[in-house]
């Protein structure tokens, strides 16, 4: 299992590195970014190794994403959009969308809606993750005693 997770991490590092490059990330974002997508992917196939329900697993990858790149941003004083952007793009559900797009295709419209559902739920999670995670960010970054910056 530790051996597999590792993997998971580091395919998860390098895919979230070769977005980066692809979207243009400034190049001091690079390798925070992609630690921070690996840390994101591995908890969600963690979770679910430990038996959570997906969307579960999901809403927690995409938590711990959200947490960690609005950290990352603030020590490194750049917009949180390149570290929440790269923290996400392992957890899309592109197989998904793709089986739901297949299935419609074939005129198999059942099996496409169920899908396609459930590809829309990982979404809402995902977005739901990241929507709490910087809720939880900047209710604790600006609490009464802390600086603002």
């Amino acid at each position: 299992m530790i051996l597999e997770l590792l993997r998971t991490y580091a395919t998860s590092f390098l895919g979230t590195l070769g977005f980066a490059l692809l979207l243009h990330a400034p190049k001091k974002a690079w390798l925070p970014a992609s630690l921070i997508g690996g840390v994101s992917y591995t908890l969600y196939i963690l979770l679910l190794q430990l038996g959570c329900h997906q969307t579960i697993a999901m809403f927690g990858g995409a938590l711990a994403g959200s947490l960690l790149a609005q950290i990352c941003a603030r020590r490194m004083r750049m917009i949180a959009t390149i570290f929440i952007t790269l923290s996400i793009v392992s957890l899309v559900p592109g197989l998904g969308l793709y089986r739901c797009m297949e299935h419609l295709g074939a005129g198999r419209n059942a099996l496409g809606l169920q899908a396609g559902v459930l590809a829309m739920i990982d979404i809402m999670m995902i977005a739901l993750g990241l929507g709490v995670g910087g809720f939880v960010f900047r209710a604790i970054a600006t609490r009464p005693g802390t600086t603002k910056g």
